[in-house]
């Protein structure tokens, strides 16, 4: 997804006069993965900014076969470049991240620059003390190897199985995976694992900002990557914001592929409804 694209779909938005919806992706995933969510966005009367990380291929292939470009890529350096973006639109949108995601949905409504905000299963922000062992597993595949912070790791079906697909049947987790799976770069996750010992971090989100506006975080039951203990700590770091309201759902039955799973429209609902709300 070149940045001329990313910046066309925002000049789409303005011209449209519509409110504006603004879906980030997190690891492991790629702006195609927002497609359904974005069309059915549309039908409800918003327009659609469905933006890449920088250098981010325009598919699953071509991510696939070059996983180099998807390197090298921090969550300030990301966050800075959505955050760009989303200065750019002319009504200020609602933002929908999953997984890195929704942190960078977070830090971007820490900004100011979110009108609601729903954060699915985000990934943890400093403050969030909760590390489940099965984050950590979820997580190894890159931080298992010190090398892995400047490269781009993909996953093997059996790690996708695991961090992602474990909530449905093995034939649909095969399908996901050769739908929806590419490299990521490791290096926000090394940035995540360390964030609470760096006070410095890149991987921070302004709760207290009273522009921050009202928040959704949602949380799959069974997400071994981003477990409820994340999920919730991130809400109970949130919900001290006196000036917005703050919202935390569980969905039942649901692992990190939430957004993307055959189950990816009562999801989608939950976070439509309270778009709408505000």
């Amino acid at each position: 997804m070149s940045d001329a694209s990313d910046l066309q779909q925002v000049t789409d938005a303005n011209a449209s006069g519509r409110k504006p919806v603004v879906f980030v992706h997190g690891l492991w995933l790629l702006p195609s993965s927002w497609d359904r969510w974005a069309a059915l966005f549309a039908e409800a009367g918003y327009a659609p900014v469905a933006p890449g990380w920088p250098d981010d291929p325009d598919t699953v292939a071509e991510a696939n076969a070059h996983p180099e470009v998807m390197a090298g890529k921090s969550v300030g350096q990301v966050a800075d470049y959505v955050c760009d973006l989303i200065g750019k639109l002319e009504q200020k949108p609602a933002i929908v991240g999953h997984s890195f995601g929704g942190l960078l949905a977070q830090i971007s409504a820490g900004r100011g620059l979110s009108a609601a905000t729903v954060a699915i299963d985000p990934a943890p922000f400093r403050g969030v003390l909760p590390l489940p062992i099965s984050a950590l597993r979820s997580a190894s595949p890159v931080l298992s190897n010190p090398a892995n912070y400047h490269r781009a790791v993909p996953l093997t079906f059996e790690q996708f199985r695991y961090s992602f697909a474990n909530a449905v049947s093995e034939e649909e987790a095969r399908e996901l995976y050769t739908e929806y799976a590419v490299p990521a770069p490791g290096e926000p996750l090394f940035q995540a694992a360390v964030a609470n010992f760096n006070p410095w971090t890149e991987v921070a989100v302004d709760t207290e900002n009273p522009e921050r506006g009202p928040m959704l975080i949602i949380s799959g039951e069974k997400d071994h990557t981003v477990p409820h203990a994340i999920a919730h700590a991130s809400y109970e770091r949130q919900a001290r914001n006196k000036a917005a309201v703050t919202e935390f759902v569980e969905i039942k039955g649901r692992g990190h592929a939430l957004t993307i799973d055959s189950g990816w429209r009562e999801v989608a609902d939950t976070a439509l409804a309270f778009v709408r709300r505000f």
